[in-house]
């Protein structure tokens, strides 16, 4: 398979979506402090949706850097509650705590992709989707983390919408290919306008 474009990440659900839609693609992960760029980015109060934009970037430009001519495709998803951002949680017991603070209310999701060549951003786009958690019981959000823990350990939020996690939810707004973490849809709409797939 020769490579379209190389998308610079280690998610399994992103590469399954790219490949699931046809695209050819290889995978190098970007050796990226993302804790200290999102730091330093919460300390000069950037937007949530500012925060995922420069984590995606800052991916790309780092394969982008050595893949002269290539396509590098940068992806992050943060989650905004109630002007909060929260993270991947660190242990059980944090998961816990976010789910139980989001049930009942609504949270939005924001996912970056950005595409660099020779080190240069060329498209970027955030999709946003709002979603409303059910006000689940404790008993159940504590069951749900203790299942599910080693998968959900790597998701923002501490839920996979793709899995068990769609229990959680009463309502969706918005593209579901966001909830997943990549805006499939404007990334094929990008690559068809540049020739790089059929149409």
């Amino acid at each position: 398979m020769s490579t379209h474009i190389i998308l610079a990440s280690g998610s399994a659900i992103r590469a399954q979506l790219l490949r699931q839609a046809g695209i050819e693609f290889g995978v190098e992960r970007p050796d990226v402090d993302e804790e200290a760029i999102k730091t330093e980015l919460l300390n000069r109060n950037a937007a949530p949706r500012d925060i995922a934009d420069a984590l995606a970037e800052q991916k790309a430009l780092k394969i982008s850097g050595k893949a002269t001519g290539m396509m590098v495709l940068g992806c992050d998803q943060v989650l905004d509650f109630e002007g909060k951002l929260l993270s991947k949680p660190e242990n059980p017991d944090q998961a816990l705590e976010q789910l139980t603070a989001m049930r009942g209310k609504w949270h939005t999701l924001l996912s970056a992709a950005v595409i660099c060549r020779d080190g240069k951003p060329i498209w970027r786009h955030v999709g946003q989707v709002r979603l409303q958690m059910r006000d689940s019981s404790d008993a159940y959000l504590s069951d749900y983390v203790t299942r599910n823990w080693d998968s959900i350990c790597h998701a923002v939020g501490a839920y996979k919408l793709e899995e068990e996690g769609v229990r959680l939810f009463s309502a969706i707004d918005g593209d579901y290919f966001n909830v997943l973490g990549l805006p499939l849809m404007e990334l094929i709409n990008f690559l068809a306008l540049q020739g790089m797939i059929e149409q």
